[in-house]
């Protein structure tokens, strides 16, 4: 058994365990009549359920392998049994090969497998107008491909250019695998391209900051209302135009963090107040597990959840038909149908290669 194969099963191991100890904590009357405590126990089992099962399936069929083996060395053993015992035990090694690749892959992405719902954030950068429309295609991108998942989205927050570009877009994103797929879409986006109001043809680049996180719950992180503060105002709507008179518009400050949310898009204070709550929790819990990342994995490197606003991810050269993500050295001449929404290829080439460095960091 390879190295990385014997880390694993030591941390199935202890997986398998810590399971068996959230079992027992679930018997305890004290523990299944208190909600508090109850919720956090039943959403770690669930982490860590479908890896556990998998496990416990594999040590049987490694149990029934043995068996096999016994029969093939027992010299007194029936010719025929033995056949029989033969013809079953290379079918039970193939399952066994299969079952270990599928536990491997879940053990290394079930937290991300979990996380059902993200909050991202476009923002034009250099480039004016054009990165403005670029953030547009962006997020039509984003949002194409999240149908063809049958994943719920929800617009948030915009504002826009004349050109009906976005300035910067807040919008969120639920459904199973969604952070897996898009996790990894933080950082810096680069556009080469012709714009729109180019006279002379000439190739500009213009760049756009995408920000994905995970959707915080309250049972994730609690936040202190002493800690923020509140500023209402009046809405402006989309290219300036006013929404309405009454102060709808809602500003939050962490005032331990710094982070900052503004969220306007609503015509109603109550559902601004709501969104801007959902977006400040998401960005305080984010920046925490950043700084926890950071102590934890000083020699260790992971991709998804990473990606830094000023750290240049990916870029699509529109006259090339070209696609590069820097990060893996892939390069796909199918920009037309990534923008429209086909992101298999480039989300895949993504997911094998954050598998690979967490199997090493094991």
């Amino acid at each position: 058994m390879s190295d990385t194969n014997t880390t694993v099963i030591k941390k199935l191991d202890e997986i398998d365990q810590r399971y068996s100890q959230l079992q027992e904590q679930l018997n305890d009357q004290s523990v299944s009549s208190d909600h508090n405590k109850l919720v956090p126990i039943t959403k770690e089992m669930g982490k860590l359920k479908a890896v556990v099962t998998n496990y416990r399936e594999y040590n049987k069929l490694l149990s029934e392998i043995e068996a096999s083996k016994t029969i093939l060395n027992d010299a007194s053993s029936d010719e025929e049994f033995k056949q029989l015992a033969e013809e079953d035990l290379k079918g039970l090694e193939e399952k066994k090969e299969k079952l270990f690749d599928e536990i491997k892959d879940s053990l290394v992405m079930s937290d991300d497998a979990a996380v059902g719902s993200i909050i991202m954030e476009i923002r034009a950068g250099t480039g004016g107008d054009e990165a403005a429309l670029f953030a547009r295609d962006l997020y039509d991108m984003y949002i194409h491909y999240s149908e063809k998942q049958k994943w719920k989205v929800e617009l948030m927050d915009f504002s826009t250019n004349e050109l009906g570009g976005f300035r910067e877009v807040v919008f969120s994103i639920k459904g199973p695998g969604v952070w897996t797929h898009f996790g990894y879409e933080g950082g810096g986006h680069r556009v080469q391209r012709v714009p729109e109001t180019e006279t002379q043809g000439r190739v500009h680049t213009s760049a756009v900051t995408v920000a994905a996180l995970p959707e915080a719950e309250e049972l994730d992180i609690q936040l202190n209302p002493a800690d923020i503060n509140e500023f209402v105002s009046r809405a402006g709507g989309p290219g300036g135009q006013a929404v309405n008179k009454l102060n709808s518009a809602v500003r939050l400050e962490h005032i331990p963090t710094g982070i900052t949310v503004n969220m306007r898009e609503d015509r109603s204070q109550h559902k601004n107040r709501a969104k801007a709550y959902r977006l400040l929790r998401s960005r305080v819990f984010e920046h925490y597990q950043s700084i926890e990342r950071a102590k934890r994995e000083k020699t260790r490197k992971t991709m998804i959840g990473s990606g830094d606003r000023s750290e240049k991810i990916r870029t699509y050269n529109y006259p090339q038909n070209r696609v590069t993500d820097h990060r893996i050295n892939l390069s796909l001449y199918n920009l037309d149908k990534i923008m429209a929404g086909d992101m298999e290829d480039l989300i895949a080439g993504l997911v094998e290669y954050d598998k690979k460095l967490r199997l090493e960091n094991l």
